[in-house]
């Protein structure tokens, strides 16, 4: 199994007579999520780690374990980690442990997307570690084994993480941005393993998600139901403090791109004006989209 397009990163089970189901080649996985997760994180200037992070981030299913593992079912989540109780057939800590060791301490970033992206971002201090086997030498070893064996196809280049390309104008405002940057990359790299997947376990299912409203839609019929909200709304204390919040998140909204907070107590319309500012925001600044 020396060849890269012998690895398998999903099977399907059989359908309409099809008595072997397909294979979903590891090479073409990678490469697809590995060009989504560029694309998505272009958009925030992080497209070259989001490369890295789609291109290993099943580095590790080319581990013999696993390949022996998912060629015995025809179960559509058999790759899912979840479902894998051995050591031996895990496959995120491997891309991990490779970052590591190609980037040294930058690499941590990418490893920390990679090891999470089944079972969720993990603290960034002693969980990240505990997931790559750090306190267990042999674990560790054979995470990296299972890198330094993989075929060159599957080994892309690339540069270690400028941290410095974090959003931001001042060292303080990297530093309270990074955990965002880092959880909208883990977002782009998620979906894009997740709509290549579905591309091959339910082809044409991604057509039913188009023709989504614009913002400036979605901005106008926001502001039609806050305005029968208003007119429906009684003059009372709690509605005027409600009032005053969604006219200051209005205003604030023509403000430069950066990091907000809305601090309101329960029942103070947070939900509400919050929306009343992103849709404002986006408008005013070109955004794409709100998350």
């Amino acid at each position: 199994m020396g060849d890269a397009m012998d690895y398998i990163a999903h099977v399907r089970p059989p359908v309409n007579g099809d008595e072997k189901g397909s294979r979903h080649g590891l090479p073409d996985h990678l490469n697809k999520v590995s060009g989504l997760v560029a694309e998505f994180a272009a958009a925030f200037g992080a497209a070259e780690i989001g490369r890295l992070a789609g291109v290993w981030h099943d580095l590790g299913k080319h581990r013999p374990g696993f390949q022996r593992y998912i060629r015995s079912r025809n179960d559509e989540n058999a790759h899912l980690e979840i479902r894998v109780t051995s050591r031996d057939k895990t496959h995120a800590a491997a891309g991990a442990v490779h970052a590591i060791e190609r980037f040294g301490v930058a690499g941590r970033v990418l490893a920390y997307l990679i090891a999470g992206h089944h079972g969720g971002l993990s603290d960034w201090h002693g969980g990240l570690d505990g997931r790559l086997g750090s306190d267990n030498a042999e674990t560790r070893r054979e995470y990296a084994e299972a890198c330094a064996d993989a075929p060159a196809e599957l080994l892309a280049k690339g540069v270690a993480p400028d941290l410095r390309k974090v959003p931001g104008k001042s060292r303080d405002e990297k530093v309270e941005g990074i955990a965002l940057w880092l959880r909208m990359l883990f977002s782009c790299l998620v979906d894009a393993d997740f709509l290549d997947t579905e591309a091959f376990m339910d082809e044409g299912k991604a057509e039913g998600r188009s023709g989504f409203a614009t913002l400036a839609e979605l901005a106008t019929r926001f502001d039609a139901y806050m305005e029968a909200l208003k007119v429906s709304a009684g003059d009372t204390p709690v509605n005027r403090l409600r009032a005053e919040v969604l006219a200051q998140c209005r205003t604030r909204a023509a403000e430069a791109p950066g990091l907000f907070s809305l601090t309101v107590p329960t029942g103070g319309g947070k939900t509400l004006s919050s929306l009343a500012f992103a849709l404002e925001h986006a408008r005013i600044h070109g955004k794409r989209r709100i998350v």
